[in-house]
């Protein structure tokens, strides 16, 4: 069964939302790149920088993704405003963690078998605040280690 649409205006109001599968895609999306941070050797790491019980940060994810994908704003309206890189900041996160979690996110679209426009355009936008978690979290650290 495929749960997206063919748009592939991604990027435009809610199209990418949509293109997804609304938040039901999103439940799915969301349990398939967890099941992908279980299961990837590289993704070891990030996985230990987790809870055991992913049940909240699986919830987390659905609703900031909801978001950030164009859909209703589920996360700003039960926790407010979130800087994602201050968020993550706290936690040492190099390259190799930030391409993890890219990693699992790939192997998720792909085993949902999303378009690929639809997969290249999410990575490749995906990319971005990864890369500034990582970032953020560099600098943070290195400044506590002054």
């Amino acid at each position: 069964m495929q749960i997206f649409t063919k748009d592939k205006s991604y990027g435009h109001g809610d199209s990418t939302y949509q293109a997804v599968g609304g938040y039901a895609g999103l439940v799915i999306l969301v349990d398939r790149f967890y099941d992908a941070m279980d299961s990837l050797p590289q993704a070891e790491k990030i996985r230990a920088m987790h809870r055991s019980d992913l049940t909240n940060s699986r919830l987390k994810l659905v609703y900031f993704l909801s978001g950030w994908m164009g859909g209703p704003q589920i996360y700003a309206e039960k926790f407010g405003g979130i800087n994602i890189p201050q968020a993550h900041a706290h936690i040492l996160i190099d390259e190799s963690d930030r391409d993890a979690w890219l990693s699992c996110m790939a192997m998720a679209l792909s085993e949902l078998d999303y378009p690929l426009e639809l997969q290249h355009y999410l990575m490749d936008q995906l990319f971005h605040p990864a890369e500034r978690i990582r970032q953020v979290s560099q600098m943070n650290h290195s400044e506590q280690g002054r």
